[in-house]
């Protein structure tokens, strides 16, 4: 597991530099099993429940990626969709995930 306050603040430098909240909360409904039938993210610490309490701050949960979302990645380094650069052009990230 890692931080995720360390998650969210490497997306934002690499991919969405627009603000901590909507990625913190886009990665707190990833870990909600009542919120998707199958979690992208495996959560440890309060991430809010079905009665409607919010997830703890993101410095005290820590997150990790579930088996589904790493066979959603699995054929990210075959060339099966295209890359663009990322805001700032100092990477390439995929403009669609090759689900099967």
């Amino acid at each position: 597991y890692k931080k995720s306050a360390r998650i969210v603040g490497d997306v934002i430098g690499k991919y969405h530099p627009h603000g901590d909240t909507s990625v913190y909360d886009a990665l707190v409904r990833m870990a909600q099993n009542f919120s998707l039938r199958a979690p992208l993210v495996d959560g440890q610490g309060n991430f809010g429940s079905i009665d409607g309490d919010n997830a703890a701050a993101m410095r005290y949960t820590e997150a990790r990626m579930t088996r589904i979302a790493e066979e959603v990645l699995r054929d990210l380094d075959k060339d099966t969709v295209n890359f663009v650069p990322n805001y700032d052009d100092t990477m390439k990230e995929p403009s669609v995930l090759p689900t099967r």
